[in-house]
């Protein structure tokens, strides 16, 4: 009966307007943020699992929480270690930790859509999104000739680091093992990991220049990011061609602030640590290990210059780098290099009492400006809220006059681990299973970036559909 009713008003109704079906909801991990998130927590288990095996390590067996911390730290690509990577690590165990760092460094995403890409011949629109979220690629571009170069561009620089390495390793050991050290350094460096298999890092090389140059250069290359290195292929090849060719704003800037941090570095560096930690080198060897310093503090974290010698000031300058870390797009973490041209470009033009803020000419979208400061605003709340922790986990009751000095250790610590440098004044091995925990925490969210997090772990917006009426408050 009810059948026949409904029919009958359609019959007399047959134009009334039936209501669309609401689309359906996107699955939970569908997000592009979130498969991020879960691909990097896949890998990570994968890895502790392969490192906890008895083959892995010397001794045969690594508890959970070190074997949790050493397959984050490698697949984030920080270095912070609580194990001697070249002493207490089988080869078995090096190699697991070399092909984390590589997944890693060029990011989960792209390797599974790269091979996805190599089945199926072509790319969804889901994969692209996922590709640009971790390629940090704004416009939707050829994601299938971004995915060959990004992989040719990885292989051919690092096949050149390994081949230079490896000449230079020859002259000391074996050929056989000076091609796997430079290898894993290699790999490495250009991802920007930190991982050695020396004890002491690189200070056994603090003077020798080709090591130094070689590392730099790797160092730089992976923390300049894809696109970048893509926008100068591309000039190069119209150079040679006689064409006429201009980098990116993009480049152009990332290019500028890394020209100026390293130079900034070297020099403060230098003039920090000259009467200190420099003082039983030669003036060229103080100015190579101020300009590798310089190099590596914002991303990689190899180090030619003991930690625990340097100042509070070198301490508290290096710091600093660390937060502001690699480019967009790059094997590093940090807030970037881009946000800090745009934050420091905002301040500058408020002082000057100007509205717009302009970049070579160029003015910067308030859009940018805001997801600058956003950026900027997480990353010291996450900062604070993980040193509050650490501090809590690891000096519990513990007066500040017992404590001297610590402090300063643990905030270096919670920096490093945020930025994925893996620099240490010598605390990782001592820090207790919470503490271990807390820094593994935030390795994985100073790879991914706060505000992927922040995407990742957001709920369904509910808020109201409208604007509110505008206000003004006093600040400042």
């Amino acid at each position: 009966m009810n059948i026949l009713s409904k029919r009958w008003k359609r019959l007399q109704n047959p134009f009334r307007k039936h209501p669309t079906p609401r689309p359906r909801e996107p699955v939970w991990f569908l997000h592009p943020a979130r498969i991020v998130l879960l691909s990097f927590l896949v890998v990570i288990i994968i890895g502790t699992g392969l490192l906890m095996l008895p083959n892995a390590t010397v001794r045969g067996s690594i508890s959970v929480v070190d074997a949790l911390f050493t397959a984050t730290s490698a697949t984030c690509v920080t270095g912070l270690v609580v194990l001697d990577t070249g002493a207490d690590f089988t080869r078995f165990g090096q190699i697991v930790i070399l092909v984390l760092i590589q997944i890693g460094g060029l990011g989960i995403m792209t390797l599974s859509t790269f091979f996805v890409y190599l089945i199926a011949g072509r790319l969804t629109f889901t994969e692209r999104e996922i590709l640009q979220d971790t390629l940090s690629q704004h416009p939707m571009a050829d994601f299938a000739r971004l995915l060959k170069l990004v992989f040719l561009v990885t292989i051919a620089i690092e096949a050149l680091g390994c081949g230079l390495l490896t000449w230079r390793f020859m002259q000391t050991t074996p050929a056989s093992d000076a091609l796997y050290t430079g290898l894993f350094h290699a790999v490495s460096g250009f991802c920007n990991a930190g991982f050695s298999l020396f004890s002491n890092s690189l200070e056994n090389y603090r003077d020798d220049v080709v090591m130094n140059l070689v590392m730099s250069g790797l160092i730089v290359l992976g923390g300049l990011g894809f696109i970048v290195l893509f926008d100068l292929f591309h000039c190069l090849k119209k150079v040679r061609r006689r064409s006429v060719s201009q980098l990116s704003f993009h480049t152009r800037i990332v290019l500028f602030i890394t020209v100026v941090l390293i130079l900034s570095g070297t020099i403060l560096f230098f003039g920090l640590e000259n009467s200190n930690g420099l003082q039983t080198l030669s003036l060229r060897n103080r100015f190579l290990a101020s300009f590798f310093q310089s190099v590596t503090t914002r991303t990689a974290g190899f180090n030619t210059v003991n930690i625990n010698t340097l100042s509070n000031a070198t301490l508290f300058f290096l710091i600093l780098l660390m937060f502001i870390g690699a480019s967009p797009g790059s094997c590093g973490g940090g807030i970037k290099t881009s946000t800090f041209a745009v934050i420091a470009s905002s301040v500058f033009a408020r002082f000057r009492m100007k509205e717009d803020v302009n970049i070579f000419y160029r003015r910067i979208p308030e859009a940018i400006v805001s997801r600058a400061i956003s950026v900027v605003f997480f990353s010291i709340m996450i900062v604070v809220t993980f040193t509050m922790a650490l501090l809590v986990a690891e000096l519990p009751a513990i007066s500040h006059t017992e404590s001297r000095g610590l402090f300063l250790d643990y905030l270096f610590e919670v920096f490093s681990a945020f930025g994925t440098v893996g620099l240490s004044t010598g605390i990782t091995s001592r820090l207790s299973e919470a503490g271990k925990v807390l820094i593994t925490l935030l390795m994985f969210v100073g790879r991914l970036g706060p505000l992927t997090v922040a995407l990742a772990v957001r709920g369904k917006d509910t808020g109201p559909s409208f604007r509110y009426v505008r206000e003004n408050v006093l600040v400042g």
